[in-house]
């Protein structure tokens, strides 16, 4: 695996980065990769406890769990990352994004076919902040899983699922859209019309807030320096 390309693939999705070394150093889903791949290989070569051993390590310092018999593929980004928790038996793609409190988690294998208990998450999925995938299932190429969304069974290729137990809101989009959506959780192509409407009024307030800051910086901007009786103008010309 190029980390090189990993530290690039995450500055492309997370504004907030301002330079690779900075991601290499402070972001706790970078750290938990190094120490899993220590831990996969020494799973992979047998030493069971040598393996869950530095996979402790890596929880410790990042607050991501991962077992380390779980398979991840290039360029995994966990974003923000307390709270992740990913299972024995998962499989993980390439170019996938986590949000924290994400859960990869099992159930009883006699319940799912093959005796698979952590679900299978295939290439640039994104799955949002608090969602639980459970069991055995897959979460298909492309897909987005809202915030909070508790998925219990496939989720089909670049669709969006929301909600407890997770349903599909959109189907798949379009291969000029872009593919990532921050948490997984578009309000453009929602549905339902009530939804939409919530999302356009906190876009609104958005916008509203700052509009209201920046008038508000060029008042003070303005004020710098006024004396007592440009001020006393000021007001009376407003009047």
């Amino acid at each position: 695996m190029s980390w090189r390309s990993t530290l690039e693939s995450i500055k492309a999705r997370d504004p907030a980065a301002r330079s690779l070394l900075e991601i290499a150093l402070l972001y706790p889903g970078v750290r938990v990769l190094v120490f899993h791949r220590i831990a996969h290989a020494l799973w992979t070569n047998h030493l069971r406890f040598a393996a869950r051993f530095v996979s402790e390590l890596g929880r410790w310092l990042s607050a991501i769990e991962i077992h380390p018999g779980a398979v991840i593929g290039k360029r995994l980004f966990i974003d923000h990352g307390t709270g992740v928790v990913i299972g024995e038996t998962a499989i993980i793609g390439n170019d996938v994004t986590l949000y924290h409190g994400v859960t990869l988690g099992g159930i009883a294998p006699g319940s799912m076919p093959q005796g698979r208990r952590h679900p299978i998450i295939e290439d640039g999925v994104i799955i949002g902040a608090g969602a639980q995938v459970l069991g055995g299932i897959t979460v298909a190429k492309g897909a987005r899983v809202g915030a909070n969304a508790v998925v219990v069974k496939d989720v089909p290729a670049g669709v969006t699922v929301v909600g407890i137990p997770a349903q599909v809101v959109a189907a798949a989009r379009p291969a000029t859209q872009p593919n990532f959506v921050p948490y997984g959780s578009p309000c453009d192509d929602l549905p339902d019309p009530t939804s939409r409407a919530i999302c356009g009024l906190l876009n609104e307030v958005e916008a509203l807030r700052r509009r209201v800051a920046q008038l508000e910086a060029e008042r003070k901007d303005m004020a710098v320096g006024w004396s007592p009786e440009d001020a006393r103008a000021a007001a009376f010309s407003d009047g």
